[in-house]
């Protein structure tokens, strides 16, 4: 009899008072608000609440995790291990793992369905990781290869060939060899043009697969063999084949030691491209939408670095051949017009600044009586502009104004993905500031129109988070399905393309994909 009284009491003040086991007992009696927190364990709580959320219980308890991690590390592992027992969590969990710990899993509220959904999101996150240090190199041998190279000059790397692999707006770059571990590597030599170093900044920032990777930098001069185009003086030959009279008269100039070479700017494939426009118009503008959404992505990075690119324009923005696949499909080799290359920023400077690089094509253009707009802003616009010099489609400062046309020219309807680049460019280039989407929006809409979910969708059932929900689901199990299977029938390995679906569905939730749809369609 005196032990009963004290329970009801113990529960009431720990509901108050905010305390770890709070939360399991204030949904105690409710199985369903439960089974969403086991089922959605992996990603942060946070990003599910919000409006149209499915449990009703939801607002009462959920709020209280990110405050508990705020006060403590150790409070959420307490909490989940509290609610499930001392069995190990999703993250943990593999094929070899004891069946006594799963049987304790599988009695849950979420049970089977619960266990398997957050198996899915814990793999694809590990999945994830992998294939990002597949393109970009383990973040260990790459500071291992920066200590190695600090102080070294010209004198310590082997010039592979004396002309520029590539130039960009503001730079030339030149492939050279450096031996590290008892391996010939390859990376690029950064050479700056006048007035266009953000060497600073560069060097500041952190490693993401859209932005250049600075492994080094020195001052020193430059090699007799090196050509600098279209800079009279500054060449080792002339048109008339003269030497220079000595080494001495060879430049002094800042370099950058690089990670990837670059094979071209945008603006070199864009040109380039007419012909596959034309007769493979739904491959080229898949690869476009994939090259926007790389750049979508690197804008986010260096926005929460309060960094923003120099000059936003194709001539400033590099295009790096990916790895090659250890093993290839049936021994074919897609054509290289249609292989997808890794997209970098190259060129950057603090938002503070008051000046900014720029090329002297916008210095004209932001010229005509137009004011150049703030970092922020110009990237929304420079992106809407970059859609339509992708899809070959001429646009002047004068149509994103608005000053003399009220309306944007137009995208011609090559393929499934004209529609949603011609919607996307005008939410970019909208006149009024309010209207327009941000980059984080312009990135959504573009995983979306890449791999979903498309209108046939909510053809014959209403959208709603539920349906959009179980889409999630079935689409992680899918793509997971599909790497085991290839992996098993000895496929080409999983390539960018891969990644950016991989981080797609991984960080995707349904809010988030209700709001973009009703923005896209």
């Amino acid at each position: 009899d005196p032990r009963p009284p004290p329970l009801p009491k113990k529960q009431l003040q720990r509901a108050e008072s905010l305390p770890e086991p709070g939360s399991s007992h204030s949904c105690h009696g409710d199985p369903e608000p439960r089974a969403g927190s086991i089922l959605y364990s992996i990603p942060p709580p946070h990003q599910r609440h919000g409006e149209g959320a499915p449990p009703r219980d939801g607002p009462s308890w959920a709020p209280k995790k990110p405050l508990t991690k705020s006060q403590s590390l150790g409070e959420p592992l307490a909490r989940s291990s509290s609610q499930k027992a001392p069995s190990p969590s999703l993250k943990e969990l593999t094929f070899g793992t004891a069946d006594g710990e799963l049987g304790q899993l599988l009695e849950s509220p979420a049970g089977v369905c619960g266990v398997v959904l957050g198996c899915q999101e814990a793999s694809l996150a590990r999945i994830s990781t992998h294939m990002q240090e597949e393109l970009v190199g383990p973040e260990e041998r790459q500071q291992l290869l920066e200590a190695e190279l600090a102080g070294k000059r010209w004198a310590a790397l082997g010039v592979l060939d004396p002309q520029p692999c590539c130039q960009s707006g503001d730079a030339w770059y030149f492939r050279v060899g450096f031996t590290f571990e008892h391996r010939q590597l390859q990376f690029a030599a950064k050479v700056p043009k006048p007035c266009c170093a953000s060497v600073g900044v560069q060097s500041s920032l952190g490693t993401h697969c859209s932005i250049q990777r600075l492994l080094g930098r020195f001052t020193d001069r430059l090699p007799r063999e090196l050509v600098l185009p279209g800079i009279p003086g500054k060449q080792s030959q002339g048109p008339s084949g003269e030497e220079p009279a000595c080494a001495a008269s060879q430049p002094v100039l800042q370099v950058l030691l690089c990670a990837e070479v670059p094979q071209q700017t945008l603006a070199d494939f864009v040109k380039g491209s007419h012909t596959l426009h034309r007769t493979s118009p739904g491959h080229y503008e898949r690869l476009g939408c994939l090259l926007l959404l790389q750049l979508c992505m690197g804008l986010e990075h260096l926005r929460g670095q309060n960094v923003a690119q120099g000059d936003l324009c194709p001539e400033n923005l590099l295009l790096v051949q990916c790895p090659c696949a250890p093993r290839s499909q049936q021994g074919q080799k897609e054509p290289l017009g249609l292989s997808l290359p890794r997209l970098l920023i190259s060129s950057f400077f603090k938002v503070q600044e008051k000046q900014r690089p720029r090329s002297s094509s916008q210095e004209q253009d932001w010229s005509q009586g137009l004011p150049a707009p703030s970092p922020p802003a110009a990237a929304e616009l420079n992106v809407g502009r970059l859609i339509y010099q992708i899809l070959h489609v001429d646009i002047s400062l004068e149509n994103i104004s608005g000053s003399r046309s009220k309306r944007l020219p137009e995208i011609p309807s090559l393929s499934i993905y004209s529609a949603g680049l011609k919607r996307l460019a005008m939410l970019l280039l909208h006149r009024d500031p309010q209207q327009r989407v941000s980059i984080e929006q312009a990135r959504g809409i573009l995983q979306v129109l890449l791999w979903g979910p498309r209108q046939e969708l909510f053809a014959r059932s209403r959208k709603s988070l539920a349906l959009l929900r179980s889409w999630l689901e079935v689409k992680r199990a899918l793509l997971l399905l599909r790497f085991a299977e290839n992996s098993a029938g000895a496929r080409a390995s999983p390539g960018l393309e891969e990644w950016l679906c991989c981080q797609y569905l991984q960080g995707a939730t349904e809010h988030g994909l209700y709001q973009v749809t009703q923005v896209l369609y």
